[in-house]
């Protein structure tokens, strides 16, 4: 594949994934924190401190796998390639 090809088609499929991520996020967040019956238009403090922490914990846990994928990920690709100079 075409290294510029295959940058656009990563850089989409991270897009895709963010926007994933933004949807999962906000609707665990909302249903986690906000009642289903509104009373006020606008939030309570306990209903923007619970949104609060609660996207602060979703983006940190985003963040921590993302590091652990990336560390699998480069184990990965050293054990294939001792295992490709070894057979070599």
């Amino acid at each position: 594949m075409d290294p510029v090809k295959a940058q656009q088609l990563a850089a989409e499929l991270e897009v895709e994934m963010m926007a994933d991520m933004y949807n999962r996020m906000t609707n665990a967040c909302h249903r986690k924190c906000v009642p289903p019956h509104y009373k006020e238009a606008e939030l309570t403090k306990g209903e923007a401190v619970c949104l609060d922490r609660c996207v602060a914990k979703y983006l940190d846990l985003h963040e921590r796998l993302g590091r652990k994928l990336t560390e699998l990920s480069v184990q990965d690709e050293e054990t294939m390639r001792k295992a490709a100079v070894g057979s070599g």
